[in-house]
């Protein structure tokens, strides 16, 4: 079978990499398109895949106008390359050029306030598959399962840290807390709110607090202040889950590297006044991370669960959930093969 997979972000090339993996051990010929969206080039580049990169938008009109744009790039690769079926993370752009060349279009989604993109896609699109977390009914077509895309990666079957890896930074297990600030400037970031820190002062003060509990590395899609750039830690994208599984604690703005901490079973605490299914029951059926929309409530929050023995509560919370989630490479596999067969 001929499969398209078309890449939007950069968690995606990870939680499809063991599927794409799988797939052409199983015999099919893959075909991978993205757009060059902050480091999804590099990550793409680090797992051996080739791609073809189509135009990035990083405004929300440029976004707009780009659909008819990335459309038409996309139909002119897929008309060359003849898929049997198209595979993505809610691309509106897999789902149009399907629906153009009558093949089915199978979208595997996690974020619910990503409301423009899902309306673009859903009438195009054949089978929508979420997380049973996922606090959405998008009607027949929704599919949901026992677990999160994020165990497709890190589930100990598919990541093993290597301690080893922090050695190239000057880190030491467990003595640094990653604090992470995002651009929030994606279609579903609209009226999005994180830290919210006004000047360098204010992020400086936020900085010191922390410090008393632990070294502070900050990772930045912006380093537009000094402060920024003074505890940066710039590290390939092969060696971030490894920094994660043995740091102390991660607070920040982004999403999926706060899911992705909970589910490593490092303490995460996701700043923002969005929510996401998967953080939720993370939250309240696990309690391996923490939404939370206000910093110093956050920063409170942090300072209560490192005073206290919580490696080791984390850990045995993270094994509780393991236990109870399904093989999700596996179960992504069959869905697609399903077609097929």
């Amino acid at each position: 079978m001929k499969i398209m997979i078309d890449i939007g972000h950069p968690k995606d090339v990870n939680v499809f990499k063991n599927i794409i993996l799988t797939l052409i051990k199983n015999g099919h010929e893959i075909k991978i398109v993205a757009r060059a969206k902050e480091n999804t080039e590099m990550i793409i580049k680090d797992h051996g895949f080739s791609c073809e990169y189509g135009p990035y938008y990083k405004s929300i009109i440029g976004k707009v106008i780009g659909i008819p744009i990335n459309d038409i790039w996309l139909y002119k690769i897929a008309k060359k390359f003849k898929p049997d079926i198209f595979i993505s993370p809610g691309s509106p752009y897999s789902a149009h050029v399907s629906k153009i060349l009558g093949k089915p279009h199978y979208a595997f989604i996690d974020t619910e306030i990503a409301t423009l993109a899902t309306n673009l896609m859903l009438p195009f699109t054949d089978k929508i598959y979420t997380s049973s977390s996922y606090y959405i009914d998008l009607g027949l077509k929704q599919v949901r399962f026992n677990g999160y895309y994020e165990l497709s990666y890190l589930h100990p079957k598919y990541f093993t840290p290597e301690e080893k890896v922090l050695d190239n930074y000057g880190l030491k297990k467990e003595e640094y807390i990653i604090l992470r600030l995002s651009a929030l400037a994606s279609h579903h970031d609209i009226n999005a709110s994180g830290f919210s820190f006004k000047n360098e002062k204010e992020l400086s003060s936020y900085i010191h607090e922390l410090e008393k509990y632990g070294r502070v590395i900050i990772s930045s899609e912006k380093n537009n202040w000094d402060i920024i750039k003074k505890y940066q830690l710039r590290f390939q994208s092969k060696d971030l889950h490894h920094i994660l599984y043995f740091a102390k604690m991660y607070i920040g703005e982004g999403a999926s590297m706060a899911s992705e901490a909970a589910i490593l079973g490092t303490p995460a605490i996701y700043v923002s006044n969005t929510r996401r299914g998967y953080l939720n029951e993370l939250e309240e059926k696990y309690e391996l991370v923490y939404s939370i929309s206000g910093r110093e409530e956050a920063l409170m929050k942090s300072i209560k669960i490192l005073e206290g023995d919580y490696k080791k509560i984390w850990h045995e919370k993270r094994e509780r959930m393991l236990h109870e989630k399904t093989d999700v490479v596996r179960y992504i596999v069959d869905s697609i093969e399903s077609y097929y067969n």
